[in-house]
């Protein structure tokens, strides 16, 4: 089974980087996740809410662990939510093009979790 499969089978997602802006990635992310039938929850301490649904300050305020987290931010806030991601169990890790570092790649491997870089919206599209 390819890694994008793997990851894409799992159906609870955190979006770091939710954005309440329409042209941001971070809100096509999270719109197109949910529009496929996933579970997605939104982290950003900026932001209470979005489209109704609630968002997060952190991973460890979610209601459910999420089985995939996916960035959608700058490589140094990567890199310092890494350590939360292992603290709190989950595996898999997808970086949105301009989130991904040498560093955080490297941390992300050292916790011994699954990475994909890429654009999700274009493995979404795939499955269609």
């Amino acid at each position: 089974m390819s890694a994008v499969k793997q990851m894409l089978d799992r159906k609870i997602w955190a979006v770091v980087g939710v954005s309440a802006d329409k042209s941001k990635f971070g809100y096509k992310v999270y719109v197109k996740l949910k529009k496929a039938g996933y579970t997605v929850y939104g982290i950003n301490p900026k932001l209470n809410e979005l489209e109704g649904e609630k968002v997060y300050k952190e991973l460890s305020a979610l209601p459910q662990k999420p089985e995939v987290v996916n960035f959608v931010v700058p490589p140094a806030v990567t890199l310092n939510m890494v350590p939360e991601c292992a603290q709190n169990g989950i595996r898999y890790a997808w970086l949105q093009p301009g989130s991904e570092s040498p560093a955080a790649l490297d941390l992300l491997r050292e916790h011994e979790m699954e990475v994909l870089q890429g654009c999700v919206l274009m493995e979404l599209r795939k499955l269609r």
